[in-house]
């Protein structure tokens, strides 16, 4: 679900970065008309939502779902998972993008949870990123959402949106990350990356961006607003 570079660079290129003041409206405009915005991905506990989070790339948050439904019926911890076998997981989320290779990274990273983590879903990026098929991305998502750590989760339609409007251009998406961190007030990080991803897949589309629906249209750098 990450941007191509050669886009990243074009997209960069086109956009400065707010300034602190605009953020400031833009973010409270974002907080006014949803205040506890949360991610899209069913999940019961901390292991549910890091596999669901793998399960993702390259995967709508609805197929995931779809797919996710009856698998974590039956496996909701590191030891459910490997009793149901790769063979069953595979077979459960067929419907995704990659599935074979996810299945097999499911069972690897349940394994190494009970190896290494006391079959507990860890609280640190370095120890999280160590997990077969997760890369910083599902890291930020699950020490956002479970750990409520203030981590900025970038994926396409964050990364389309902080670089159209000028909220956090970067060239690539460590590069946006860092732009919210350091730019956007502190008050609105725990929540900036959903809002922003959010505001990407229903506003700001890559296609036909829907400019006048956009509650932050005033204050966006996007040179071809509609």
């Amino acid at each position: 679900m990450l941007a191509q570079s050669a886009s990243s660079g074009h997209i960069a290129a086109m956009t400065a970065q707010l300034p602190y003041a605009t953020l400031q409206k833009i973010f409270q405009t974002f907080q006014a008309a949803s205040p506890t915005p949360e991610g899209e991905l069913h999940h019961t506990n901390a292991y549910t939502l890091l596999v669901a989070v793998a399960l993702s790339a390259q995967a709508t948050d609805v197929g995931v779902n779809k797919a996710t439904k009856a698998l974590f019926a039956l496996a909701d911890t590191p030891q459910k998972m490997l009793a149901l076998g790769e063979a069953a997981v595979m077979d459960h989320i067929k419907t995704i993008g990659l599935f074979r290779n996810k299945a097999k990274n499911v069972i690897r990273l349940s394994q190494k949870l009970i190896d290494e983590y006391g079959g507990q879903v860890p609280s640190s990026r370095a120890a999280l990123q160590s997990l077969p098929g997760v890369g910083r991305k599902t890291a930020n998502v699950v020490l956002n959402m479970w750990f409520h750590h203030p981590s900025q989760a970038v994926d396409t339609h964050l990364f389309r949106v902080g670089n159209r409007t000028g909220i956090a251009p970067g060239k690539d998406e460590l590069a946006v990350e860092r732009a919210i961190e350091d730019n956007v007030p502190v008050e609105y990080q725990a929540h900036a990356h959903h809002w922003l991803i959010l505001h990407g897949r229903y506003i700001c589309t890559a296609r036909s961006p829907k400019c006048s629906l956009c509650p932050i249209n005033a204050f966006c750098l996007f040179k071809e607003k509609t």
